[in-house]
């Protein structure tokens, strides 16, 4: 059990280490074959997801990647190996990450982890830091990842767009640093937009009142799946969307990314969803549970 303060109790999705300046945030995620990404899924974008994934993390509290741990496992596939390592080059270099060491192993299922260090300043938002009369914020579009991720399973034709964005997302990394001291709470969407939304507000001790009808969506995925409610509910339960969400009180500096209000924060607990000015029935499932595959 990691009981050092710098872990925040677990309940965030890094640790943050306090230093004479700022503090180091240091985050490790895991991508697994099958669970994560797709067995054909091409070789290079795992890679560029296993890295946007893991800076997406720091992303949402602020800091700018200093450089990288990484763990691989070789399954014996030479040429799938040489091309997720092309693609590991491209996105280390594209976000300025140096490969600082790592180790490899030999396995019969393909798991590869990373473990990204950031520098931020002396603000690094949490989940836990939501109070009453905030607003509630998400950055980009929501569900284009997980439309995406369908239509390859499901081997249909599908939208570039959507393709992308389940396969390479781009971690916000400059909208985070902005409003790392803007925010009261920020935290980035991977499980789905309602059920990061539902953990903000348990790890803030606030109820958050979500409003579907505001939820952001590309023009590529409302021309797929249209604009009911429930393509909407599709959309936000989808995950893998990699946007900032995020609560604030005041004004927002300006981003070189959308930005769009869909929710509020009240006093006391719990998580609800609207549609305009009528009450939602929260679906079943709210988004990606351990447990789950690809």
């Amino acid at each position: 059990m990691a009981t050092h303060a710098a872990a925040r109790g677990l309940a965030d999705d890094v640790a943050v280490l306090p230093v004479r300046e700022g503090a180091i945030v240091l985050s490790h995620d895991v991508l697994v074959e099958g669970v994560h990404f797709l067995p054909s899924d091409p070789p290079e974008t795992v890679a560029t997801k296993l890295v946007a994934v893991n800076l997406s993390d720091l992303a949402a509290k602020g800091a700018m990647p200093i450089g990288a741990l990484m763990g691989f496992t070789l399954c014996g596939d030479a040429d799938w190996d040489a091309r997720f390592m092309d693609g590991l080059e491209e996105a280390l270099s594209r976000y300025d990450l140096p490969l600082l060491g790592g180790d490899t192993v030999s396995a019969a299922q393909r798991m590869l982890g990373l473990t990204v260090i950031g520098q931020a300043g002396d603000t690094v938002p949490s989940r836990s830091g939501a109070q009453p009369g905030d607003t509630l914020y998400v950055t980009g579009t929501i569900g284009d990842a997980g439309a995406g991720l369908a239509l390859a399973l499901a081997g249909k034709e599908c939208p570039e767009s959507l393709l992308a964005a389940y396969r390479t997302p781009a971690p916000q990394l400059d909208a985070g640093l902005t409003l790392a001291p803007h925010v009261s709470a920020m935290m980035d969407v991977s499980d789905g937009l309602l059920i990061d939304a539902k953990r903000l507000a348990e790890a803030s001790g606030v109820a958050i009142r979500l409003d579907l009808g505001a939820i952001p969506r590309s023009a590529e995925l409302i021309a797929l799946q249209g604009n009911d409610r429930a393509a909407r509910l599709a959309a936000a339960i989808a995950g893998d969307d990699y946007q900032l969400l995020f609560t604030a009180s005041g004004a927002l500096p300006t981003l070189d990314c959308p930005v769009t209000r869909i929710g509020a924060v009240n006093e006391g607990t719990g998580f609800s969803l609207i549609d305009g000015d009528e009450a939602v029935l929260l679906p079943k499932s709210l988004g990606w549970e351990h447990g789950q595959t690809a």
